[in-house]
């Protein structure tokens, strides 16, 4: 979106939008409609430059102001991730660097939600409100799902989530661009820190606990004299 204004220097320009202009607009099928959230675009002039530089400031309205709980996203997750068969633990790691677990993350360039999806992406896996944690969540990890079956490698997944399948096979490596390659990096290390963890507690839970040693047997010895005199020993 590009704001061609006459501005004074060191003015300030507020702009207020609907959700709709942004690609929301309904919550997911089968639950309340979900109240777009309030979205101010700020445009200032920088001082420096005389350019104009615009910020978004989302503030949900009362009715959207209850987050989802930490329970409940984690379990849309772990659904959605069951559904398209993707790692939950990839999914987290992608949220935690897109937004962490902010689901009014609101992006310069117009990313949106949980999982930073673009409009134009959010429409393509039928999310309809990039604001309804639930809906942004199984679109990111539909999207997910595609790069993954489009590039077999969990490393080009991510970066391609970043700058776009197309540049990922343009390069056929992680393309060369300083955003992206930190960004893989940041997901990558997240997500193998998570994969090592889940596999220690995974390693925990099927030792077997260490077998306790027989407890010995205590045996008395008895002594009698039988009826010739003779003495004899044993144990009971």
């Amino acid at each position: 979106m590009r704001f061609c204004l006459p501005v004074a220097a060191g003015a300030v320009v507020s702009i207020t939008m609907t959700m709709a202009s942004l690609g929301a607009e309904s919550a997911s099928p089968g639950t309340a409609a979900i109240p777009a959230p309030h979205v101010m675009s700020v445009v200032r002039t920088d001082a420096r430059t005389g350019r104009l530089v615009r910020s978004i400031v989302v503030s949900p309205n009362s009715a959207t102001r209850r987050a989802a709980t930490e329970a409940e996203v984690h379990a849309w997750i772990e659904e959605a991730a069951k559904n398209f068969e993707i790692s939950p633990l990839l999914v987290d790691s992608v949220i935690q660097v897109e937004s962490n677990y902010n689901r009014f993350a609101l992006s310069p360039k117009g990313a949106q939600g949980l999982m930073q999806l673009m409009p134009a992406t959010a429409r393509r896996f039928g999310v309809r409100n990039t604001f309804d944690a639930r809906q942004n969540i199984e679109g990111g990890v539909r999207y997910l799902k595609f790069l993954h079956d489009t590039f077999q490698d969990d490393r080009l997944t991510i970066a391609a989530y970043n700058a776009g399948e197309e540049a990922v096979t343009k390069y056929g490596t992680v393309p060369p661009y300083p955003e992206t390659v930190s960004y893989v990096a940041k997901v990558g290390k997240k997500y193998g820190q998570a994969q090592r963890v889940a596999a220690k507690n995974k390693s925990e839970t099927k030792s077997p606990e260490k077998a306790q040693p027989p407890e010995e047997e205590t045996r008395h010895i008895v002594a009698f004299l039988d009826a010739e005199g003779k003495l004899h020993i044993a144990t009971e």
